[in-house]
């Protein structure tokens, strides 16, 4: 894209009319970005992550087809010992406390009235719905049978199971947000009236978010509970584990705005607008600054639970080092960065240091799912095709990412035309225009 703005001239579409000859883009011509099919298809074979992103398909997508064919068993390691893998231990543990940063954004600029973030806005809705969209994917690949999804959900009801009330919660949050992002669809297909009714109950999207979004999140702590025992103790608490994925999930959907947004300046600032790139440095900043509040009091609460649970000895092990690493890398290094980040307004730091926090937050979810679930058995190492699985969803959810973004008033603010500068000027024909005669007194007058 960067080739067809220098060489060619290119602007991308922000508004409904084509500025060359004040006619409203078509539908195809908006999803092939107003450029000839030939263009196009150019543009896509120059860019090197296109290829990239093919080898992947081609290498994960028959392995999909595998999974679905030979059962999971042909993919996975699954046993009764670890029957949770990297569809669940990445796709779910790890994707859905990332794609919090729908329901906090929306509620600082909905409720709270931070205008100041709201130019960041539709971005963390994009996130949020995209991560749990993604979640639910790798459910589905890990639970396998997508197509019998409604007998669990409307059938044969769990209420007992605290994977129902996840299962649920993830629904109905997954339909808030696909409502809320809708919003720049439909101004995006030109369709005024459905984006006023859907803008017109963004309160109450908002708080329908905050409550769903808060349980869930939650929730997945819970799910650990099912297995008292088999999660080490400095990764278990009984009492304090859904507190401990509700407090994560803060710091680790802020960061992830963060990074996002980080990723979007550098590779595509030609699709952003400039409210977004100008206000973007004091965003970060604002952002950071919650972010570190979320990972102190996520730091005091893992000691308090340490120390209620009196877990204090296992420091001493090799587990207890691995901790500490965690603790370390994860939490304690990001909150000093953070400080030094927001006190210097360094905004390359802050960036850094949210990708730090995401790998810090992907490692405590992997450790608790996955590495130190039956720490005094034997350590389970992923089935290869696992990981191709799971890397050719994640490749998925980039390409979803970046077509979207690519498109929808996300990062940019769509340019509405008035309905009345849309209406023609008549111009009279040469015929009916009648040339005015003279007055005979002036006509003399003239002559003179």
């Amino acid at each position: 894209m960067n080739r067809l703005i220098e060489k060619r001239g290119y602007r991308p579409i922000n508004s409904e009319d084509n500025p060359d000859n004040g006619r409203k883009w078509s539908f195809k011509q908006k999803l092939l970005l107003g450029l000839s099919p030939k263009a196009y298809l150019q543009q896509l074979l120059h860019n090197p992550v296109n290829w990239a992103l093919c080898v992947i398909f081609a290498i994960g997508l028959p392995v999909i087809v595998y999974r679905y064919v030979m059962g999971l068993g042909g993919v996975m390691h699954a046993s009764y010992d670890y029957p949770w893998g990297l569809f669940l231990g990445f796709g779910l543990f790890c994707m859905v406390p990332l794609s919090a940063s729908g329901f906090l954004l929306g509620t600082t600029v909905e409720l709270f009235g931070h205008t100041k973030f709201k130019p960041i806005l539709n971005l963390a809705l994009l996130n949020g719905l995209l991560g749990y969209l993604f979640a639910v994917i790798y459910l589905l690949v890990d639970l396998g049978c997508p197509w019998r999804l409604y007998y669990p959900m409307f059938v044969s009801w769990g209420t007992a199971a605290v994977l129902f009330l996840v299962g649920w919660h993830v629904a109905t949050y997954l339909s808030v947000q696909i409502m809320e992002v809708s919003e720049a669809f439909f101004e995006w297909v030109g369709w005024p009236t459905a984006k006023k009714f859907i803008h017109s109950g963004t309160i109450g999207l908002t708080v329908a978010g905050i409550i769903l979004s808060t349980l869930h999140q939650g929730a997945l702590g819970t799910l650990l509970c099912y297995a008292p025992g088999k999660v080490h103790p400095l990764w278990y608490s009984q009492e304090f584990l859904w507190i401990f994925y509700l407090c994560s999930s803060v710091f680790a959907g802020l960061c992830m705005v963060i990074a996002v947004s980080t990723i979007i300046k550098k590779t595509m600032a030609w699709r952003c607008g400039s409210e977004f790139l100008e206000n973007l440095d004091s965003i970060t900043i604002g952002l950071a600054k919650g972010a570190s509040m979320a990972l102190v009091t996520y730091f005091i609460i893992k000691i308090i639970g340490i120390t209620h649970d009196n877990e204090w000895s296992y420091l001493a092990t090799g587990w207890g080092q691995w901790f500490m690493l965690e603790i370390g890398l994860g939490v304690v290094l990001p909150i000093i960065l953070f400080a030094v980040g927001i006190r210097r307004n360094s905004v390359a730091l802050i960036r850094f240091t949210a990708f730090l926090t995401i790998a810090g937050l992907m490692m405590n979810r992997l450790n608790t799912a996955l590495i130190t679930f039956n720490w005094n058995l034997y350590q389970e190492i992923p089935h290869p095709l696992e990981t191709i699985i799971t890397v050719t969803i994640f490749a998925l959810f980039i390409t979803v990412y970046r077509f979207i973004l690519y498109r929808l008033p996300i990062v940019y603010a769509w340019k509405a035309v008035p309905e009345e500068a849309r209406i023609p000027v008549p111009v009279p024909d040469r015929a009916d225009v009648v040339t005015a005669r003279p007055e005979p007194q002036l006509t003399r007058v003239m002559n003179s």
